[in-house]
């Protein structure tokens, strides 16, 4: 397979890994960027174009679009004209991505990203919620936290998509994960919250997003913020008959059983971090990722996610920011 990665940033270039781990050779690579093209021609040894044509498009299987949020309508919408299957990016803007699919007339194959449902823990925990073994969730508490300087030490956040207020750091990262949330404990019938600017950055976004999720018989709450110095994913999920403790910077998670009085621990996998990131960002989950999407190119239904779970995700964001006076 011929594939064209489109956007070689942080996430372009980790795509092309991606692909090059799972055997993928033949792999072109765009970007606006002249330094970038040389980038990744020098990193991976891969073809880049400064142009995108129809010479082009007859070569190439499958794109992978890893352009800021607010570009993915524009090369999605160049995929569906060449009924090229496509992988997009975590998505955050809701009207890009209704847009995307009533523009998807043709019914071409496009895979919204949900990284964190292949984490290992996460994974782990979600099977253990779902089996019933323990009851039903009664209520859940998440925080996850990052400071937005060391996302991209490298560059200037003014430079960066996410000093933009609607592609901010804070708010992309509230439906990366819900993209698990309603996957593992499920879709909640309600959201409420909060968002705010805390600290400066040198950019008008919010940094800090705290909200409530409500579902018929529970509730979890849920904070999300760009100003943690130490990197954060802490939960913990309350079981009829069990409790669930996970931070991720344990590679481990605990698990209660009330009705043994124990703990049960449960030990991530190894794996390994590319150089520059936090250790705990395994790049395995991202190659599972794709291989996710190269397996649905001709099954979609073993894809995980969907652009209608991503509006329905996108949704909840507005909820949000609607219910704290509006975006």
């Amino acid at each position: 397979m011929k594939f064209l990665v489109i956007g070689l940033g942080s996430m372009g270039k980790r795509r092309v890994r991606c692909l090059q781990a799972l055997g993928f050779n033949n792999i072109y690579g765009f970007d606006l960027r002249q330094d970038r093209l040389d980038d990744v021609e020098k990193l991976y040894k891969i073809k880049t174009v400064k142009l995108l044509d129809d010479s082009l498009f007859k070569e190439i299987d499958a794109f992978i679009i890893s352009t800021p949020p607010d570009k993915h309508t524009h090369y999605a919408k160049i995929a569906i004209d060449n009924k090229k299957p496509a992988f997009i990016e975590a998505s955050v803007i809701l009207n890009e991505v209704k847009e995307i699919k009533s523009y998807n007339k043709n019914e071409v194959f496009i895979a919204p990203s949900c990284t964190l449902r292949f984490h290992p823990m996460i994974k782990d925990i979600t099977s253990i919620i779902k089996n019933g073994n323990y009851g039903k969730v009664t209520n859940f508490s998440y925080h996850s936290g990052q400071y937005l300087p060391d996302w991209h030490p490298w560059e200037k956040l003014e430079d960066f998509y996410v000093s933009n207020r609607i592609t901010g750091g804070a708010r992309e990262i509230v439906p990366f994960e819900l993209t698990w949330i309603v996957n593992t404990i499920g879709w909640p019938k309600d959201a409420k919250g909060f968002f705010e600017k805390t600290i400066d950055f040198g950019a008008k976004i919010e940094d800090t997003y705290a909200f409530t999720l409500k579902y018929d018989n529970m509730v979890g709450s849920v904070v999300v913020d760009v100003t943690s110095r130490y990197a954060v994913r802490n939960l913990i999920v309350n079981l009829e008959k069990a409790q669930i403790q996970w931070r991720w910077d344990k590679t481990c998670f605990n698990l209660y059983e009330a009705g043994h009085n124990r703990w049960i621990r449960y030990n991530q996998p190894e794996f390994s971090a590319a150089l520059g990131y936090n250790r705990n960002i395994g790049e395995e989950m991202y190659i599972e990722e794709v291989q996710m999407f190269i397996n649905g190119i001709t099954t979609p239904s073993l894809y995980p996610n969907s652009i209608d779970d991503d509006i329905k995700i996108l949704e909840i964001l507005n909820k949000i920011e609607n219910s704290d006076g509006g975006f």
